[in-house]
């Protein structure tokens, strides 16, 4: 694989690469920064909407069939997504100086490098080892952000 080379694993990497990046800003900013309190977690649900959505539509149906050995993991992934796309709901629906913002955001974060780890630790070895066409998958992702991004 030459360095212009674009795999899925790599795009869900970058993926999480930039939502730790935003949680670490947001953690960095002071008590009294409520706007860029709210534009940061409107960015953060925004990345980890269109993340997940490109995990669940395209990646984890290939991964499934392709190693049966992965079936827990991907079953946990879904339970995990299902409790972002709830904190993430709340968040949207609240304002930087509600009760709860700051602690909901940062438990979002927490879910989110806990999610991480068990997927570039287990989950991506699976796929490299079970052989999917990752270059392909990668094209169907990032075809799927450009339709997705349109839309929100």
């Amino acid at each position: 694989m030459n360095a212009k080379t674009v795999d899925a694993i790599s795009i869900l990497s970058a993926d999480h690469r930039e939502l730790q990046d935003l949680f670490e800003q947001y953690a960095a900013l002071g008590e009294s920064a409520g706007s860029k309190k709210k534009h940061l977690a409107d960015d953060i649900c925004m990345a980890l909407t269109l993340h997940t959505m490109v995990e669940e539509e395209i990646f984890y149906p290939a991964l499934r069939p392709a190693d049966k050995n992965a079936a827990d993991l991907l079953d946990e992934a879904a339970v995990e997504h299902a409790g972002a796309k709830d904190l993430i709901a709340q968040i949207q629906d609240m304002d930087p100086d509600d009760d709860l913002y700051d602690a909901k955001v940062k438990v979002l974060g927490e879910q989110v490098a806990h999610h991480v780890t068990q997927e570039e630790k287990e989950m991506f070895p699976k796929a490299e080892k079970a052989g999917l066409d990752l270059e392909a998958l990668a094209d169907d992702m990032l075809a799927r952000k450009e339709e997705i991004s349109a839309t929100l």
